[in-house]
């Protein structure tokens, strides 16, 4: 009999792997991106305080978003938690995607991060 697999479930597994090896320090802290079907969230978190420096989700009162499931949304979470976290200073972050594929809205906020002022 063949199963079945749950994708989200492989995703978690992936995840965990990265994790082990990736971890966020004060002076260069975690972007974690989390993506649901129809929000995007994203932190930057220093691993080693267990603190959550900046973050900014779909969910924002101060983005006013026609859809909140699609790539222009995710740029403009990209954009917004750059600049909480510039305003933090903090300009260079670990990119953590969660176990998701590098491509589509993950890749969207990455670059949008990228483009208003953090690197990684």
């Amino acid at each position: 009999m063949i199963t079945k697999l749950d994708k989200n479930k492989v995703r978690k597994k992936r995840h965990a792997r990265v994790r082990a090896k990736l971890s966020g320090t004060a002076t260069r802290p975690r972007l974690n991106v989390f993506r649901s079907n129809q929000h995007i969230y994203a932190q930057v978190i220093d691993d080693l305080n267990s603190v959550t420096i900046a973050s900014a989700s779909t969910l924002d009162k101060d983005l006013t978003l026609e859809s909140t499931g699609n790539t222009e949304a995710a740029i403009k979470v990209g954009e917004l938690v750059a600049k909480r976290a510039v305003e933090k200073g903090v300009n260079e972050v670990v990119f953590d995607r969660g176990g998701y594929l590098y491509h589509g809205r993950v890749k969207a906020l990455a670059d949008a991060a990228r483009e208003a002022g953090l690197q990684f």
